[in-house]
C-alpha cells in the first residue's frame, strides 16, 4: 500500500537518482497486453506504474491519452477488470507500487466503498483523480487514506502559495506536478522553471515530487531527474502502441515498441544525479 511507495522512493534516495514512473491505459490495445506490458515495465526501467482507468470524457488529456481510453473502452475495459489486471501483476510482483489514474465517474459509478475494498485488496497502492479538489475530500481521498491508499495530488504552475497547502493537505504518497499548462502530451517542460517550482513546493511539503506532461526523451527524462525525484512518462508510450497498431503491426509488438521506449527513457533517468539537497 502507501508502504511500497515510501519505501521505493526511500531506495531511489539510497541510490542517488530519480525514478522512473510509467504511464499505461488500462485495456489498451487489449487488457492481456497490458498485463504483459505492466508484467515486464520494471524490468525495463519503470520504478513506479501509473495504470490509467479510461473515462468517455478525459477531460485533462491529451489526444494520445484520449484515443487510448477510448480504444480501450470500445474493447470493452471496465474498471473491474482493471482491478482485476492490478490483482493479475501483484501475484508476481509485490514491491512495484501501482497507482491509478483517472477520472471520479467511473469510481461514483462503481461505488466508493466498493472501490476503495478492492483496490486495497488488489495490492493498488495510490490513487490520482484529476476531477476531485481538495474541496470535496470526503468523497474519496479520505476514504483511500483510512483505507492505506495514498491519495496523490496534482500541482500546476498556475497552483499559487495561497492554493498550494490546501493542494498539499491530503496529499500523501507523492506530490505530481504538471510541468506545462494544459492538456497531457501537448508541450514541452522547462527545466529551470521546473526546478524553481520544486523547490517551492518542498518549502511546504516533505513529500518527493514526480514531475510529468511532455517528457518524450531521454535528454527530457535526464534533465528532469537532475532535478526531481521521479520522471513521469505517458503520451510517448501510448503513442507507442498507436504508431505500431496503425503501422500494421499486432499486439506483440506493440508492447515491445513501449518496452523500448521505457529503456530508453530509463536510461536518462539513471543518466542523471539529483542534486544535493
Amino acid at each position: 500500500m502507501t508502504q511500497r511507495i515510501e519505501a521505493r522512493f526511500a531506495r531511489l534516495k539510497q541510490e542517488g537518482r530519480a525514478g522512473l514512473v510509467t504511464f499505461l491505459m488500462a485495456g489498451d490495445p487489449d487488457g492481456e497486453t497490458t498485463l504483459s506490458i505492466l508484467r515486464r515495465l520494471p524490468q525495463a526501467g519503470a520504478d513506479l506504474i501509473e495504470i490509467g482507468m479510461p473515462f468517455s470524457d478525459p477531460m485533462a488529456d491529451g489526444p494520445a491519452i484520449q484515443k487510448a481510453g477510448l480504444r480501450a473502452l470500445k474493447g470493452g475495459e471496465t474498471l473491474a477488470h482493471t482491478l482485476q489486471t492490478v490483482r493479475r501483476f501483484r501475484e508476481g510482483d509485490p514491491d512495484t507500487p501501482i497507482i491509478l489514474m483517472g477520472y471520479f465517474n467511473p469510481i461514483y459509478i462503481h461505488g466508493v466503498d466498493r472501490f476503495v475494498a478492492e483496490a486495497r485488496e488488489a495490492g493498488v497502492d495510490g490513487l490520482i483523480v484529476v476531477d476531485l479538489p481538495p474541496e470535496m475530500d470526503d468523497e474519496l481521498c479520505l476514504p483511500a487514506m483510512q483505507a492505506g491508499i495514498s491519495f496523490i495530488r496534482l500541482a500546476t504552475p498556475t497552483t499559487d502559495e495561497k492554493r498550494l497547502p490546501t493542494v498539499l493537505r491530503n496529499t500523501s504518497g507523492f506530490v505530481y506536478y504538471v510541468s506545462i499548462t494544459g492538456i497531457t502530451g501537448s508541450a514541452s517542460p522547462d527545466t529551470g522553471a521546473v526546478a524553481k517550482a520544486i523547490g517551492r513546493i518542498k518549502e511546504h511539503t516533505e513529500l518527493p515530487v514526480a514531475v510529468g506532461f511532455g517528457v518524450r526523451s531521454a535528454a527530457q527524462a535526464e534533465a528532469l531527474g537532475k532535478v526531481a525525484d521521479a520522471v513521469v512518462v505517458g503520451s510517448a508510450l501510448v503513442s507507442a502502441i498507436e504508431n505500431t497498431m496503425q503501422a500494421g503491426g499486432d499486439s506483440a509488438a506493440a508492447a515491445e515498441a513501449v518496452l523500448d521506449v521505457v529503456r530508453e527513457l530509463s536510461a536518462g533517468v539513471r543518466a542523471a544525479r539529483l542534486a544535493p539537497a
